[in-house]
Protein backbone atom coordinates (compact mmCIF):
# COMPACT_ATOMS: atom_id res chain seq x y z
CA UNK A 1 0.00 0.00 0.00
CA UNK A 2 2.83 2.43 0.85
CA UNK A 3 4.43 1.56 -2.51
CA UNK A 4 1.16 2.36 -4.29
CA UNK A 5 0.85 5.83 -2.75
CA UNK A 6 4.40 6.87 -3.29
CA UNK A 7 5.14 10.51 -4.11
CA UNK A 8 5.56 10.18 -7.92
CA UNK A 9 2.17 8.47 -8.23
CA UNK A 10 0.43 11.19 -6.20
CA UNK A 11 1.97 13.91 -8.38
CA UNK A 12 0.76 12.15 -11.57
CA UNK A 13 -2.81 11.91 -10.19
CA UNK A 14 -2.85 15.60 -9.29
CA UNK A 15 -1.61 16.61 -12.73
CA UNK A 16 -4.28 14.43 -14.46
CA UNK A 17 -7.10 15.94 -12.39
CA UNK A 18 -5.88 19.47 -13.12
CA UNK A 19 -5.75 18.81 -16.90
CA UNK A 20 -9.30 17.35 -16.96
CA UNK A 21 -10.61 20.35 -15.03
CA UNK A 22 -9.03 22.83 -17.52
CA UNK A 23 -10.40 20.96 -20.55
CA UNK A 24 -13.90 21.03 -19.04
CA UNK A 25 -13.73 24.78 -18.45
CA UNK A 26 -12.55 25.43 -22.05
CA UNK A 27 -14.83 23.03 -23.97
CA UNK A 28 -17.85 23.27 -21.71
CA UNK A 29 -20.65 20.76 -21.64
CA UNK A 30 -23.73 20.35 -23.91
CA UNK A 31 -26.93 21.65 -22.30
CA UNK A 32 -29.33 21.21 -25.24
CA UNK A 33 -29.46 24.99 -25.94
CA UNK A 34 -26.43 25.25 -28.17
CA UNK A 35 -26.64 26.83 -31.65
CA UNK A 36 -26.74 24.31 -34.45
CA UNK A 37 -23.54 23.91 -36.48
CA UNK A 38 -23.17 26.19 -39.51
CA UNK A 39 -24.69 24.73 -42.68
CA UNK A 40 -21.89 25.27 -45.18
CA UNK A 41 -24.05 24.10 -48.08
CA UNK A 42 -26.07 27.34 -48.06
CA UNK A 43 -24.86 29.79 -50.65
CA UNK A 44 -26.69 32.90 -49.43
CA UNK A 45 -28.16 34.33 -46.25
CA UNK A 46 -31.92 34.38 -45.87
CA UNK A 47 -34.18 37.23 -44.84
CA UNK A 48 -37.89 37.17 -44.18
CA UNK A 49 -40.35 39.38 -46.00
CA UNK A 50 -44.01 39.15 -45.09
CA UNK A 51 -43.34 35.92 -43.29
CA UNK A 52 -41.71 34.28 -46.31
CA UNK A 53 -38.04 33.45 -46.66
CA UNK A 54 -36.27 35.19 -49.52
CA UNK A 55 -32.76 34.42 -50.70
CA UNK A 56 -30.52 37.46 -50.64
CA UNK A 57 -27.59 37.14 -53.05
CA UNK A 58 -24.18 37.73 -51.62
CA UNK A 59 -23.28 39.95 -54.58
CA UNK A 60 -25.37 41.37 -57.44
CA UNK A 61 -25.72 39.03 -60.43
CA UNK A 62 -24.18 40.40 -63.60
CA UNK A 63 -26.64 41.66 -66.20
CA UNK A 64 -27.39 39.12 -68.96
CA UNK A 65 -24.81 39.32 -71.72
CA UNK A 66 -26.16 40.64 -75.02
CA UNK A 67 -26.59 38.23 -77.91
CA UNK A 68 -23.04 38.31 -79.22
CA UNK A 69 -23.98 36.38 -82.34
CA UNK A 70 -26.64 38.96 -83.19
CA UNK A 71 -24.21 41.81 -82.62
CA UNK A 72 -21.59 40.09 -84.74
CA UNK A 73 -24.09 39.61 -87.59
CA UNK A 74 -25.10 43.28 -87.38
CA UNK A 75 -21.48 44.43 -87.55
CA UNK A 76 -20.78 42.09 -90.45
CA UNK A 77 -23.84 43.32 -92.35
CA UNK A 78 -22.88 46.95 -91.85
CA UNK A 79 -19.32 46.24 -93.03
CA UNK A 80 -20.67 44.55 -96.19
CA UNK A 81 -23.04 47.47 -96.84
CA UNK A 82 -20.23 50.00 -96.50
CA UNK A 83 -18.02 47.97 -98.81
CA UNK A 84 -20.76 47.56 -101.43
CA UNK A 85 -21.77 51.22 -101.26
CA UNK A 86 -18.17 52.44 -101.58
CA UNK A 87 -18.99 55.84 -100.12
CA UNK A 88 -22.37 56.22 -101.86
CA UNK A 89 -24.61 57.19 -98.95
CA UNK A 90 -27.80 56.89 -101.00
CA UNK A 91 -26.91 53.33 -101.98
CA UNK A 92 -25.94 52.48 -98.39
CA UNK A 93 -29.31 53.75 -97.13
CA UNK A 94 -31.09 51.68 -99.77
CA UNK A 95 -29.18 48.54 -98.81
CA UNK A 96 -30.04 49.07 -95.14
CA UNK A 97 -33.71 49.45 -96.07
CA UNK A 98 -33.58 46.21 -98.05
CA UNK A 99 -31.85 44.37 -95.19
CA UNK A 100 -34.39 45.68 -92.68
CA UNK A 101 -37.30 44.53 -94.83
CA UNK A 102 -35.66 41.20 -95.69
CA UNK A 103 -33.56 39.82 -92.77
CA UNK A 104 -32.12 37.12 -95.06
CA UNK A 105 -30.42 39.74 -97.25
CA UNK A 106 -26.71 40.50 -97.15
CA UNK A 107 -24.84 42.16 -100.05
CA UNK A 108 -22.23 39.42 -100.33
CA UNK A 109 -24.71 36.53 -100.29
CA UNK A 110 -26.96 38.35 -102.74
CA UNK A 111 -24.13 39.06 -105.20
CA UNK A 112 -23.03 35.42 -105.09
CA UNK A 113 -26.55 34.43 -106.11
CA UNK A 114 -26.77 37.18 -108.74
CA UNK A 115 -23.57 35.95 -110.40
CA UNK A 116 -24.93 32.42 -110.65
CA UNK A 117 -28.26 33.70 -111.97
CA UNK A 118 -26.54 35.83 -114.62
CA UNK A 119 -24.52 32.91 -115.95
CA UNK A 120 -27.58 30.64 -116.00
CA UNK A 121 -29.72 33.23 -117.79
CA UNK A 122 -27.29 34.22 -120.55
CA UNK A 123 -26.44 30.57 -121.16
CA UNK A 124 -30.11 29.56 -121.25
CA UNK A 125 -30.84 32.41 -123.66
CA UNK A 126 -28.07 31.29 -126.01
CA UNK A 127 -29.37 27.70 -125.90
CA UNK A 128 -33.02 28.65 -126.20
CA UNK A 129 -33.82 27.07 -122.82
CA UNK A 130 -37.18 28.69 -122.14
CA UNK A 131 -37.98 26.74 -118.96
CA UNK A 132 -34.87 27.97 -117.13
CA UNK A 133 -35.59 31.52 -118.24
CA UNK A 134 -39.21 31.30 -117.07
CA UNK A 135 -38.03 30.29 -113.59
CA UNK A 136 -35.55 33.15 -113.27
CA UNK A 137 -37.25 36.04 -115.08
CA UNK A 138 -40.27 38.16 -114.35
CA UNK A 139 -43.13 37.59 -116.80
CA UNK A 140 -42.55 40.73 -118.89
CA UNK A 141 -38.78 40.19 -119.06
CA UNK A 142 -39.31 36.54 -120.01
CA UNK A 143 -41.58 37.56 -122.88
CA UNK A 144 -38.84 39.82 -124.26
CA UNK A 145 -36.27 37.01 -124.14
CA UNK A 146 -38.80 34.60 -125.62
CA UNK A 147 -39.41 36.90 -128.62
CA UNK A 148 -35.67 37.19 -129.29
CA UNK A 149 -35.27 33.40 -129.18
CA UNK A 150 -38.23 32.90 -131.49
CA UNK A 151 -36.82 35.40 -134.02
CA UNK A 152 -33.44 33.65 -133.95
CA UNK A 153 -35.03 30.25 -134.49
CA UNK A 154 -37.24 31.57 -137.28
CA UNK A 155 -34.15 32.85 -139.07
CA UNK A 156 -32.49 29.45 -138.72
CA UNK A 157 -29.67 30.85 -136.59
CA UNK A 158 -27.92 29.28 -133.64
CA UNK A 159 -25.65 30.78 -131.02
CA UNK A 160 -22.33 29.09 -130.24
CA UNK A 161 -21.84 30.53 -126.79
CA UNK A 162 -19.26 30.13 -124.02
CA UNK A 163 -19.47 31.92 -120.69
CA UNK A 164 -15.94 32.85 -119.55
CA UNK A 165 -16.37 34.84 -116.34
CA UNK A 166 -17.42 37.96 -114.46
CA UNK A 167 -14.39 40.14 -113.78
CA UNK A 168 -16.54 42.86 -112.22
CA UNK A 169 -19.92 42.86 -110.49
CA UNK A 170 -21.32 45.68 -108.37
CA UNK A 171 -24.59 46.83 -106.84
CA UNK A 172 -25.66 50.21 -108.21
CA UNK A 173 -29.11 50.74 -106.66
CA UNK A 174 -31.23 49.31 -103.85
CA UNK A 175 -34.64 50.15 -102.44
CA UNK A 176 -37.71 48.84 -100.66
CA UNK A 177 -40.91 50.14 -102.25
CA UNK A 178 -43.13 48.85 -99.41
CA UNK A 179 -44.03 45.80 -101.48
CA UNK A 180 -40.83 44.46 -103.03
CA UNK A 181 -37.14 44.79 -102.32
CA UNK A 182 -35.25 45.71 -105.49
CA UNK A 183 -31.50 45.55 -106.11
CA UNK A 184 -29.86 46.61 -109.36
CA UNK A 185 -26.57 44.98 -110.34
CA UNK A 186 -24.08 45.96 -113.03
CA UNK A 187 -22.30 43.02 -114.63
CA UNK A 188 -19.13 43.12 -116.71
CA UNK A 189 -18.98 39.70 -118.36
CA UNK A 190 -16.50 37.93 -120.56
CA UNK A 191 -18.12 35.68 -123.17
CA UNK A 192 -17.45 34.07 -126.53
CA UNK A 193 -20.45 34.35 -128.83
CA UNK A 194 -20.83 33.44 -132.48
CA UNK A 195 -24.18 33.55 -134.30
CA UNK A 196 -24.26 31.15 -137.25
CA UNK A 197 -26.83 30.48 -139.94
CA UNK A 198 -28.23 27.07 -140.79
CA UNK A 199 -25.20 26.39 -143.00
CA UNK A 200 -22.74 27.21 -140.21
CA UNK A 201 -21.66 30.52 -141.66
CA UNK A 202 -20.74 33.24 -139.16
CA UNK A 203 -23.43 35.93 -139.02
CA UNK A 204 -22.41 37.85 -135.94
CA UNK A 205 -19.75 37.70 -133.23
CA UNK A 206 -16.42 35.87 -133.13
CA UNK A 207 -15.87 32.26 -132.14
CA UNK A 208 -12.18 32.86 -131.39
CA UNK A 209 -12.30 36.06 -129.35
CA UNK A 210 -13.48 36.91 -125.83
CA UNK A 211 -15.98 39.75 -125.84
CA UNK A 212 -16.65 42.12 -122.94
CA UNK A 213 -20.38 42.59 -122.33
CA UNK A 214 -21.90 45.09 -119.87
CA UNK A 215 -25.39 44.56 -118.49
CA UNK A 216 -27.44 46.16 -115.72
CA UNK A 217 -30.21 44.02 -114.28
CA UNK A 218 -32.71 44.65 -111.49
CA UNK A 219 -33.64 41.76 -109.19
CA UNK A 220 -36.75 41.79 -107.00
CA UNK A 221 -38.62 39.70 -104.47
CA UNK A 222 -41.44 40.14 -102.00
CA UNK A 223 -39.87 39.81 -98.52
CA UNK A 224 -43.19 38.55 -97.13
CA UNK A 225 -43.31 35.71 -99.64
CA UNK A 226 -42.27 32.18 -98.69
CA UNK A 227 -40.45 31.95 -102.01
CA UNK A 228 -36.81 32.86 -101.26
CA UNK A 229 -35.90 33.32 -104.93
CA UNK A 230 -35.27 36.62 -106.66
CA UNK A 231 -36.39 37.29 -110.22
CA UNK A 232 -35.04 39.66 -112.83
CA UNK A 233 -37.63 42.39 -113.39
CA UNK A 234 -35.64 44.68 -115.68
CA UNK A 235 -32.62 44.42 -118.01
CA UNK A 236 -30.62 47.03 -119.86
CA UNK A 237 -27.19 48.36 -120.70
CA UNK A 238 -25.46 50.84 -118.36
CA UNK A 239 -25.10 54.42 -119.56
Amino acid sequence: MDDFLDLPTLIAIVVAVFVLFRLRSVLGTRTGNERPPIDRTRSAPVEKKNGEETVVPLRPRPAPAPDLDEERRARKLEAEIEQAAAGNESLAAGLRAVAEADPTFTPKFFLDGAKQAYEMIVTAFAEGDRQTLRNLLDKEVFEGFQRAIAEREAAGHRNDFTFVGLPRVEITEAEYDKRNVLVTVRFQAEVVSAIRDKDGNLVEGNADQVEIVADEWTFARNPKSRDPNWKVVATGRPD
